[in-house]
């Protein structure tokens, strides 16, 4: 015998809400509550978004990277949910939440040594007017080589019209050039949602 349960709302002995459904939106719980699952139980939701984008010609020397920016679209990039959009360099998040981005250089000096090449990452609160630094790591590089560089920094986006990225190279010199490809990713950006903004 199959039994079937129909109901909106569950609530718990105190008349508070433990789960409910509302225009095909099902809520688990309140604010300020803790859900556990049980041990030897699956999250099967995982990460919502995931987005990767990279430049497809060299930025040379020192500057935010305004252009040349591409969407990942080789290779199988394994790209979840909704994607970043970005105007001139300037990153617009597809939703609120705290979300991870990376951002990895791969520069070469040309004909002299760089003794600092930085790469940063920006965060505007006012949608583009002004921005603060982030994150940031340095390397050096001689003549004729490459120096690489990874920066991570946890954005919070509590409101995607005024919250947003850009990022760029800052030499101590200004012979040197963050490469690019449009095959593989070589100077690039990579962002994934972990969860809901503050």
């Amino acid at each position: 015998m199959t039994a079937i349960l129909k109901v909106d709302t569950i609530q718990d002995t105190s008349g508070n809400n433990i789960i409910n459904e509302s225009s095909d939106t099902i809520t688990i719980g309140a604010s300020g509550d803790t859900i556990n699952l049980a041990s030897g139980a699956m999250n099967n939701l995982g990460i919502t978004m995931a987005d990767q984008w990279r430049i497809t010609a060299a930025h040379s020397g020192s500057g935010y990277i305004t252009a040349n920016w591409e969407r990942a679209d080789t290779d199988n990039p394994g790209l979840i949910g909704s994607a970043m959009t970005q105007s001139s360099g300037l990153f617009t998040f597809p939703s609120t939440g705290s979300y991870q981005v990376t951002f990895v250089t791969d520069c070469d000096a040309d004909s002299a040594n760089v003794s600092r090449i930085t790469a940063q990452i920006s965060v505007s609160t006012d949608g583009g007017s002004s921005e603060s630094s982030a994150a940031s790591a340095a390397d050096s590089a001689e003549a004729g080589y490459r120096a690489s560089t990874t920066v991570t920094a946890l954005v919070n986006v509590n409101n995607t019209s005024n919250v947003k990225i850009k990022v760029g190279v800052f030499g101590s010199a200004e012979n040197f050039n963050a490469n690019g490809n449009t095959a593989y990713t070589r100077t690039g950006i990579t962002f994934i949602r972990l969860g809901d903004s503050t």
